[in-house]
């Protein structure tokens, strides 16, 4: 049986995480998500939010923060593993969880393919 949950080591918190990913500069969108991506090292990906307040209400933002983070969670087996993923979902669209799913699993194989191999033996926490 797959394991789906979503426990603190599959989460970008601090702030040189997510700068960490950021200047790495590799990322890839579409209609519904921009994603940005860093090799970790790791083997698991993890995942960071950034919704911004154009996105509305803070019912809204957070409401589009479990979509994204469920669809992470129920695809995690389905993604490539050790990146560290950023993920921001476009304005003015209604993102459902299927939509969203859909889109994190064809960006993340995209930058897969782009990524350049992680040195061996790194491991960034």
């Amino acid at each position: 049986m797959a394991d789906f949950r979503f426990p603190k080591k599959y989460r970008l918190r601090k702030a040189h995480e997510f700068q960490r990913v950021f200047e790495g500069r590799q990322r890839a969108g579409d209609s519904e998500l921009l994603v940005f991506a860093l090799r970790n090292g790791l083997p698991y990906s993890r995942l960071g939010l950034s919704v911004s307040r154009k996105h509305g209400s803070a019912v809204r933002r957070n409401r589009l923060k479990r979509l994204i983070r469920e669809a992470f969670r129920l695809s995690r087996h389905e993604l490539p593993t050790g990146l560290d993923l950023i993920v921001i979902p476009r304005i003015g669209r209604e993102h459902s969880l299927e939509s969203i799913r859909r889109s994190l699993i064809r960006l993340t194989h995209r930058l897969d393919r782009r990524l350049p191999p992680c040195p061996q033996g790194r491991h960034d926490d």
